[in-house]
């Protein structure tokens, strides 16, 4: 894509780009720690990813490859708008392949596709605290970090199970990072946390209506946090196969249809999804020719 925006490379100035990666490099020394930045100003509305959009335009170089994807869709609003602003002031190549990717920004979800140690996937975060369901002060949830006090999150977890036999909260569940602090993966699906656990990739977090960045480095071990008794349990799609390109065990999207009166299922993810019906079309055209 054409550079067509009249700013700076990547749309921020040299020196916020350098104290966002400053930021970065702490965050990632310290994994699951909460670093406070200066979030900029951008024109897009706080709350609609500005946090992750920071550390893309503060990554991203010439020869990088951009994929942007919205709860699992590269062509959501919101995906298809990040994409528009980041090359606007870049001109880099975009793509829904995560394999041909460098960086790759996300809401909502992790890619079926494991990722490589070349890649780093940045996270919109919209509420990076996990301890805000049990405590609203800053200053407070910040001394409790300090002393390990979590006993608020377990408790938490505790009463939930207690009230409807199960834990029930579907994403944004916490997990524990290197048996130290306990961190909000942001609104991923349940489904997704065993991917941020010994991961191969570099995981960045933003949140810029917090003004807070977080890191998992590669193999960082990553629990979900569950009771001894009460094992971890997420959505099982088991039963389940996608109508467009057949995969089956990986999260999916149930989509009504008015129409028939019938539910479908389909891939979450749906840059996995067109890159599974393109091989399979690659692979029947070539049996076609005798290839």
């Amino acid at each position: 894509m054409t550079r067509t925006s009249n700013c700076g490379f990547a749309y921020l100035d040299e020196g916020s780009k350098r104290e966002i990666r400053r930021s970065i490099l702490k965050a990632v020394a310290i994994p699951g720690y909460q670093v406070p930045f200066g979030s900029r100003e951008l024109p897009i509305g706080r709350g609609w990813g500005t946090g992750g959009i920071q550390l893309t335009l503060s990554l991203i170089g010439e020869a990088d490859v951009l994929k942007v994807i919205d709860q699992g869709s590269d062509d959501s609003v919101n995906a298809v708008n990040i994409k528009q602003f980041v090359c606007a002031s870049t001109g880099v190549e975009t793509t829904y392949d995560v394999e041909k990717a460098t960086l790759i920004q996300s809401r909502h979800r992790i890619p079926e596709t494991p990722l490589r140690n070349d890649q780093i996937l940045v996270l919109q975060v919209p509420g990076p605290e996990p301890l805000r369901v049990v405590e609203p002060s800053e200053e407070v949830t910040k001394r409790m970090h300090g002393e390990g006090d979590y006993v608020g999150i377990w408790l938490s977890l505790f009463e939930d199970l207690i009230r409807h036999g199960m834990i029930t909260a579907p994403c944004n569940y916490p997990v524990e990072v290197e048996g130290r602090y306990i961190m909000s993966p942001s609104p991923i699906p349940k489904f997704d946390n065993h991917k941020l656990n010994d991961a191969q990739c570099l995981y960045l977090f933003g949140a810029g209506r917090e003004k807070k960045i977080f890191a998992l480095p590669p193999h960082t071990r990553v629990k979900s946090l569950t009771f001894e008794d009460v094992p971890f349990a997420v959505e099982t799609f088991e039963d389940r196969t996608c109508r467009l390109c057949g995969a089956s065990g990986v999260y999916m999207d149930e989509i009504y249809d008015a129409a028939t009166g019938q539910s479908y299922y389909q891939c979450s993810d749906t840059g996995y999804c067109r890159v599974r019906r393109e091989r399979a079309a690659a692979q029947q055209e070539g049996t076609a020719h005798g290839i």
